[in-house]
């Protein structure tokens, strides 16, 4: 929680911000912004990339300033000794860059799907630019006056942002460090080009490589009955990105997603739709194979009378997610209210007065010239502010009272995304801005707006909430690794922004090439070979709240309510009673909201056996473990989306499995499900 402790070896490293770190951060950037848009309509989740970005731009940048002279314009350019801190700037490039790519996942995709844009995403570049950018810039300035709270005072431990630092500190520590670069570059590369192979032959075999789906096997073997654990999702999935992502996250996080998965999917969903409270459509004319899954219907009025398992619980996990996180955020709040009150410094102004001197007691020790001066994040603001507003009130008719409004909720959002991914590493942001979608929906049946102007209204708020909110937790977290590594901030926002320009062209090109492959039937309902989970959400949603009448079915919604206050005294009893030492056996209810959420059980299920087995290698290997298990996590979660994007591109020129070259044995239905 406090910066690593200044080492008589270090140089003084008078170039923390160059052209080769944004040159490299950037292209690496690009290609990890590729991975997520992949994953993110596959799965519904993106992953941040930082321990990707830390490695593989130490194994360039590394040799390349040894190898190029420090005079002449090359060399002022490229060569030049390497530090750490040099390094944190290309990993938050690196972030920065790929970072967007949440919104092609989510809202922007929704758009499309329900037809309130163009036939052809290229026909409209210019919005989906001007939007990303919307999203990508505001977030950006308002969280730089929390850094200190969140970090300083509250320390937040932010999982991933905390082991790039470490990682990186690692690899520059002499020649030791030089050994344990060359084995973790390794381990990465080794890592990485496994799982890439491995996820392009998972094309051709989908039911024999990747997904076992064990129920629909019992069954063609003669066990009809267990056919329902197929029909409710839970199969096997080996997906190494998941994996990668349950070493990442931990014991406490991952077991309390395969936990909500167990409650939502395993009890409450079967429970439902035996007492005629939720319902499933049959998918198969041969087969008794059933989809709980539905997330539109053409009558409003079914989402209430006819609602899917899905459906039904969606509610009760947002309304987990938002009551937990905000608890959470006010029970961490008050001390730090109590003791800026002791202080006296409960002035908000003197929260962005500037100083002349360090205070001695402040922990924050980081000197006055390296900080991010106050007049850049507020002229930012009020800048990016006025463009939003002009680019809302132009490109998607919203008044500036509504424009406002979406940005204020990104405000608020961010808080919830900033405290879970700090605590567990899961950023739940796109989910928890379903709240917005509620909030503009009701907006919309006040203004009496017709159904696909309130829809537009909908999610372009929503992409502003989630968008700005996902900048802002993506920004604190590289705040942390910066803090702990002794980077100047302000060369760090000076990368992000670099980052962000680059991020708002690409995010919106990638889009655009991917809906040239089969990824574009995500477009269209029911359609979909990567399945864009979040992006149904979405659209559902949207519909939902656009309805003349709310339709929550009555159930979901006192279910809702009463699990998102139990969430709330499972934290009260956690912070007053339970001894902090015990705290890790307490469930992570934003964790449990999410699995009610996503309806991929396999994903919970691989989490929670990826941190398993990463707890019995700490256990017993501590060496091996502090060496390779981060190269090794990072390596599964890049490998398994730069596979999914050549798999893509496999499926252009019409060679992937999908085609009449791979095989649906292990499938159900005898249908190809890859």
């Amino acid at each position: 929680t406090k910066p690593f402790p200044i080492s008589p070896d270090d140089f003084e490293e008078t170039h923390q911000l160059s052209v080769r770190a944004v040159f490299v951060g950037c292209v690496l950037g690009a290609v990890v912004g590729a991975s997520n848009i992949y994953l993110g309509l596959k799965t519904g989740f993106t992953f941040g990339p930082q321990l990707f970005g830390a490695i593989f731009g130490f194994a360039i940048l590394k040799p390349l300033a040894k190898a190029l002279p420090e005079s002449g314009i090359l060399g002022r350019l490229f060569g030049g000794p390497f530090g750490p801190k040099e390094n944190c700037t290309v990993q938050r490039l690196f972030l920065a860059a790929g970072g967007l790519g949440i919104l092609s996942v989510s809202a922007i995709p929704a758009m499309y799907r329900l037809h309130l844009l163009s036939d052809l995403p290229e026909k409209d570049i210019g919005k989906l630019i001007a939007l990303t950018a919307c999203a990508g810039f505001f977030g950006v300035f308002f969280v730089i006056p929390l850094r200190k709270y969140y970090i300083v005072h509250q320390k937040l431990t932010f999982p991933t942002p905390a082991a790039t630092a470490y990682t990186i500190r690692s690899l520059h520590n002499g020649k030791s460090g030089a050994i344990a670069a060359k084995k973790k570059s390794l381990a990465l590369l080794y890592a990485f080009c496994l799982t890439f192979v491995f996820k392009v032959m998972t094309g051709y075999a989908p039911g024999i490589l990747y997904d076992w789906h064990i129920g629909w096997t019992l069954y063609r073997i003669g066990f009809t009955s267990i056919l329902s654990l197929d029909n409710y999702g839970w199969w096997i999935e080996f997906t190494p990105a998941f994996y990668g992502a349950g070493m990442l996250s931990g014991l406490n996080a991952s077991w309390s997603f395969f936990g909500g998965a167990v409650l939502a999917w395993g009890i409450i969903a079967p429970t439902i739709v035996k007492n005629g409270l939720a319902f499933g459509v049959s998918v198969s004319d041969d087969f008794p194979l059933m989809s709980y899954q539905a997330l539109s219907f053409d009558d409003p009025e079914l989402y209430i009378t006819q609602p899917s398992p899905r459906y039904w619980l969606l509610w009760p996990g947002v309304l987990i997610m938002l009551l937990y996180s905000f608890a959470d955020v006010i029970l961490s709040l008050g001390p730090i209210l109590v003791e800026l009150h002791r202080k006296g410094s409960l002035n908000p102004i003197s929260w962005v007065r500037a100083k002349d001197t360090l205070d001695a007691d402040d922990e924050d020790q980081t000197p006055l010239a390296d900080r991010i001066p106050t007049s850049w994040w507020t002229i930012g603001l009020f800048l990016s502010t006025i463009m939003c507003c002009a680019i809302l009130a132009t490109q998607f008719h919203m008044n500036v009272g509504e424009a406002i409004l979406s940005l204020l909720l990104g405000f608020l959002f961010s808080f919830v995304g900033v405290q879970s991914s700090g605590h567990t590493d899961v950023n739940p942001v796109t989910t928890v801005a379903k709240a917005s979608q509620l909030i503009f929906g009701g907006i919309g049946k006040g203004s009496g707006l017709p159904q696909d102007p309130a829809r537009m209204l909908n999610l372009s708020a929503g992409v502003i909430a989630a968008g700005s909110a996902a900048q802002a937790s993506d920004m604190t977290g590289d705040l942390k690794t910066g803090y702990l590594l002794r980077a100047k901030p302000r060369n760090q926002f000076i990368a992000q922004l670099c980052g962000s320009v680059v991020a708002v062209f690409l995010t919106s090109g990638l889009f655009i090439l991917f809906t040239k492959a089969p990824l574009a039937s995500c477009l269209l309902p029911r359609a979909c070979t990567y399945g864009a989970p979040s992006v149904s959400a979405w659209a559902a949603v949207a519909v939902a709240v656009s309805s003349p009448k709310l339709p929550i079915p009555p159930s979901s919604g006192y279910t809702a309510i009463a699990l998102g206050l139990f969430s709330v005294l499972s934290l009260v009893v956690k912070r007053f009673w339970i001894p902090k030492k015990y705290w890790g056996y307490v469930p992570n209810w934003n964790a449990v909201g999410l699995a009610f959420v996503v309806p991929q059980v396999f994903y919970p299920i691989a989490m929670a056996f990826g941190s398993t087995l990463n707890y019995v290698w700490l256990k017993r290997d501590p060496k091996g473990f502090d060496m390779y298990m981060f190269a090794v996590a990072a390596g599964l979660l890049a490998g398994e989306g730069i596979g999914g994007v050549f798999q893509a591109l496999l499926a252009v020129i019409g060679v992937d499995g999908g085609s009449e070259i791979g095989t649906a044995i292990g499938c159900p239905g005898n249908t190809f499900c890859g």
